[in-house]
């Protein structure tokens, strides 16, 4: 079954964007390719309770399971040690990107508390997007009594786009609530960008 977000991106939005920046066809439009869940564990990570606890959150959140991330180096400040577990990573495609979004944008961030919208600052020059949520427990499909310790995300939207003002428009367009901007707002690299084109 295609999921609704889906369909209005394919009937609605990439219309709209095309008629908006005047591409010659809807595949020269900013696609989303892919979204990255990244949680860290730090020292919790070598314990295997604690992991497999959050490897069960972040399957429910995701609806797939995820992968253990191992430390690079052993950093002695850090209390590191090369190849032990230092977090868990999600990557979404196809049918499942498109569900996350449409719960991430409907249910899980108006839950946040004191919200206030997401940040614009948030893109690189490729036109991707990252962002921190500070409570894993935002997603309905977390069990509230059986978590151990609240947890962070990291989500990092992959797009397909020719510049960052089309990816952000691409994601106004589903709903994503970013807050209210200045017409300055782009990041330096950006607005020098600009200015050398001009």
């Amino acid at each position: 079954m295609i999921p609704r977000l889906k369909q209005t991106v394919n009937k609605e939005i990439e219309p709209a964007l095309k008629e908006k920046f005047g591409y010659k066809n809807l595949y020269m439009g900013p696609r989303i390719q892919k979204i990255v869940l990244n949680m860290g564990l730090g020292l919790d990570g070598n314990d295997q309770k604690i992991l497999k606890s959050c490897q069960e959150d972040l399957a429910n959140i995701t609806g797939q399971m995820p992968v253990v991330t191992k430390f690079k180096k052993s950093i002695a400040n850090f209390k590191t040690r090369k190849n032990t577990s230092s977090g868990l990573k999600v990557t979404l495609r196809k049918n499942k990107m498109y569900e996350f979004i449409d719960r991430l944008t409907n249910i899980a961030l108006p839950r946040i508390k004191d919200f206030r919208g997401l940040s614009p600052k948030g893109f690189d020059k490729y036109g991707n997007y990252t962002f921190g949520v500070k409570e894993h427990i935002i997603f309905p499909e977390v069990n509230f009594d059986k978590v151990d310790k609240i947890r962070g995300l990291d989500i990092t939207i992959v797009i397909k786009s020719q510049k960052v003002e089309h990816s952000f428009e691409l994601l106004k367009h589903l709903n994503f609530p970013f807050k209210e901007t200045r017409s300055n707002w782009w990041p330096k690299w950006v607005q020098l960008t600009k200015i050398i084109k001009e």
